[in-house]
């Protein structure tokens, strides 16, 4: 492995699906770091681009997708030159996954142990007694409780947040490096939602992996996330930590995003929900690609996509009204 200060390293991304109506850029050049032992936050509505570039990192694309530019280097080495079986060996032992909905994701004619057990054993050179003995051990790490028993049942007979634990165990099977969490915490109530979050963040701390939290609700990853990434029509939009995007946002969409949060200082403020629908991504603008529901829309918006502009050392917006902005402080 090359010599790098990041875990992940992804540079200028791009990832298409190839239908009968045409090209869908879903990843449309998508760069950002990852440092070991920190969480990053990507949100944006359903359709940004956020789960595309997660499961790009992991090779698992449906079969019309396709990586088509950019490099994904994990600690300096560029995975997207890998083979299908070194790409097995980096899922699961490298960089796992928890997907969005525990109960499609186990396989429901399967005891909830065998499939633990399963996973541990296609990566390590376990036996089945070590492997169901490792399970125990990472049901007991999530905190399920009475593992010995939970291993024995089906996935219908644990509750959704104990479902969530599972996936969660079977993410940490082999200790990975990187952990991606694709909406965690969607199907779950408040209570169970802030569990599983602190769950999280308690197993970081305990094993030193990073972290990228894939997510639509940015009130989720507020307190969790040393970084944030707002994606929109597969782009990213603006970048910062999270005191940067919640309390100084400078892109239109973030702006649009924060405030159809309900505020608990004022629950009397209308929510303002962003105007007109998501982008096709089969018929992208030629400019900015949030233009044509942005209510600062200017004629520059529809013909070029601005650049990254840095708002601060940590933060940086694609938005043509902060080059506005500058402009006009500078004439003034």
């Amino acid at each position: 492995m090359a010599d790098s200060k990041y875990v992940l390293e992804v540079k200028d991304l791009h990832t298409s699906f190839f239908t009968d109506a045409g090209e869908v850029k879903a990843v449309n050049g998508v760069s950002f770091n990852l440092e070991p032992g920190k969480t990053l936050g990507i949100v944006g509505e359903s359709g940004s681009g956020k789960s595309v570039t997660a499961y790009s990192i992991m090779q698992i694309l449906a079969q019309t997708g396709r990586i088509t530019g950019g490099e994904v280097l994990f600690k300096g080495e560029d995975i997207t030159k890998y083979s299908e079986r070194e790409m097995q060996k980096f899922r699961g032992s490298k960089c796992s996954i928890i997907f969005q909905d525990p109960m499609t994701s186990l396989n429901p004619v399967f005891t909830v142990g065998y499939q633990l057990e399963e996973a541990i054993m296609l990566h390590t050179n376990k036996t089945r007694a070590q492997a169901k003995e490792r399970a125990i051990e990472l049901l007991k790490l999530v905190g399920v409780n009475d593992p010995e028993k939970r291993i024995k049942q089906y996935p219908h007979e644990h509750s959704g947040g104990m479902r969530q634990r599972d996936m969660i165990a079977m993410a940490l099977a082999c200790e990975p490096d990187i952990l991606i969490a694709d909406e965690p915490t969607t199907a779950l109530d408040v209570t169970i939602q802030a569990q599983i979050l602190e769950l999280m963040q308690e197993l970081q701390k305990k094993l030193g992996m990073a972290i990228i939290m894939v997510t639509h609700d940015l009130g989720v990853i507020a307190s969790m996330c040393d970084e944030i990434l707002v994606m929109y029509g597969g782009r990213v939009c603006e970048r910062g930590t999270a005191d940067d995007i919640f309390y100084s946002p400078a892109h239109e969409y973030t702006k649009g995003l924060l405030r159809s949060i309900p505020r608990t200082d004022n629950m009397n403020e209308k929510l303002v929900p962003i105007g007109g629908t998501p982008i096709n991504l089969l018929n992208m603008p030629e400019g900015c690609a949030f233009c044509p529901r942005c209510d600062e829309a200017m004629k520059i918006c529809l013909k070029e996509v601005p650049d990254e502009l840095r708002i601060s050392d940590s933060h940086l917006a694609s938005c043509w009204m902060n080059v506005k902005e500058l402009y006009e402080s500078k004439e003034a």
